[in-house]
């Protein structure tokens, strides 16, 4: 069986000194255009309080383009000025939705340099793309294949920290699901181990940023000694970017793999719903959890369990699954981070705290399947057999409309 999807490409490419200098000039008007509307529509709010949607500003653009100040805006193509415009209305649709922050303003220096081309601001010819007003297809690494006789809906092309650049196109493509299995695994995350499932076996965290440490810390010394503006500094900070960009692609790879394996050998995954944004507040332990993305593992086995026909069930964080003994149900009071294992006061069981936990989530995932609900703790002791009551669904309410 075959289940349609929308998949990205992404490929490095290294560009001739024509295209940077159209790219460089593209991202910068981008920018522009983006922190110009974002200027306009929050001046109009807070001083007026009007409305500004997209369309308001798509005719702000073209004004600015036909402005002496502004003039420049005509040298790059006009589909990637409108396709920030795009986002920033995302943006705001997303924090009245409260599901965001407020909309923050592009820095050259800080934000990620990107431009989004649709099909009418590119060519798609032999399996290579051009972007509006260029004389040449980018030269890409095909470092795997692309969808046979397939176009890509948008081109996006990104320029990192570290001076690499990268493009990602978008494919209307076809994955064939796995066949189905009667396994079902439990997912405890954690730092000594990256994961533990509840089979027993526990996956090593690599730590990735914690091997390029020392490295890292003495090529952030560096720009200190250079003088503000110079080459120098410039080349000192991106040897920094470069330690960070090394560390991420690491990191990625190692979670692309693992999560593969997982979906691949298991057809139902149950996994926490951690706060990891309220857990890095933890300066003790903000470090370590940023260097475990548990957020991106948790995003990858999201859309890998969707593509290939497989069950990922998440339960509520508040299922106290570290505390509760497995055997035979009995809830501790407290139970210190340190303890890595204990005895049940109830059987007498030797648990390990991080394999108990993984049953506990397992043994959870079918009363949240059931019934869409996530467990919460409960006082005193949990019974056996307990099951989750099902909520009835709160009144939707008319959100703040978007300015």
């Amino acid at each position: 069986m075959s289940t349609p999807v929308k998949r990205a490409f992404r490929f490095r490419f290294y560009p001739t000194s024509e295209q940077v200098g159209l790219l460089v000039r593209t991202f910068g008007c981008v920018r522009k255009v983006y922190n110009l509307a974002l200027q306009a529509r929050t001046a109009a709010w807070q001083e007026r309080h009007e409305r500004v949607n997209y369309a308001a500003t798509s005719a702000m653009l073209t004004m600015w383009k036909k402005s002496e100040e502004l003039a420049f805006l005509n040298e790059v193509s006009c589909v990637p000025l409108q396709q920030c415009l795009r986002h920033l209305q995302g943006g705001f649709t997303a924090f009245f939705g409260k599901r965001a922050g407020f909309p923050r303003f592009k820095s050259k220096r800080r934000s990620k340099a990107s431009a989004e081309f649709t099909a009418s601001a590119f060519r798609w010819r032999d399996g290579e793309p051009t972007l509006a007003k260029m004389t040449q297809p980018l030269p890409i690494v095909w470092s795997r294949p692309v969808p046979q006789d397939g176009v890509p809906s948008t081109v996006t092309v990104t320029r990192d920290s570290a001076g690499r650049w990268f493009v990602s196109m978008l494919f209307d493509d076809t994955i064939t699901t796995l066949p189905a299995t009667d396994t079902a695994v439990g997912l405890d995350a954690g730092l000594n181990h990256l994961i533990t499932l509840s089979t027993g076996e526990k996956i090593d965290n690599p730590r990735h940023e914690h091997a390029d440490r020392k490295r890292l810390a003495r090529a952030q010394r560096a720009p200190a000694r250079k003088e503000k503006g110079s080459r120098n500094r410039d080349k000192a900070r991106l040897k920094v970017a470069r330690i960070h960009a090394r560390t991420a692609d690491r990191r990625r790879d190692h979670l692309h793999q693992l999560t593969t394996r997982l979906v691949r050998e298991t057809q139902t995954l149950v996994i926490e719903d951690l706060a990891v944004r309220n857990m890095v507040k933890n300066h003790r332990l903000a470090r370590g959890i940023s260097d475990a993305a548990w957020s991106q593992l948790r995003q990858l086995l999201t859309y890998k369990c969707a593509w290939y026909g497989r069950n990922l069930i998440v339960i509520d964080r508040w299922h106290p699954s570290t505390k509760l003994c497995s055997h035979c149900g009995h809830l501790l009071d407290t139970l210190p981070l340190g303890v890595r294992t204990w005895v049940c006061p109830g059987c007498g069981t030797l648990h390990d705290r991080d394999v108990n936990a993984a049953r506990n989530i397992l043994a959870a995932g079918p009363a949240v399947s059931a019934c869409g609900t996530g467990v919460r703790p409960q006082r005193g002791n949990l019974r056996p057999g307990r099951q989750a009551v099902k909520q009835e669904t709160r009144r939707a309410t008319t959100g703040t409309p978007v300015p």
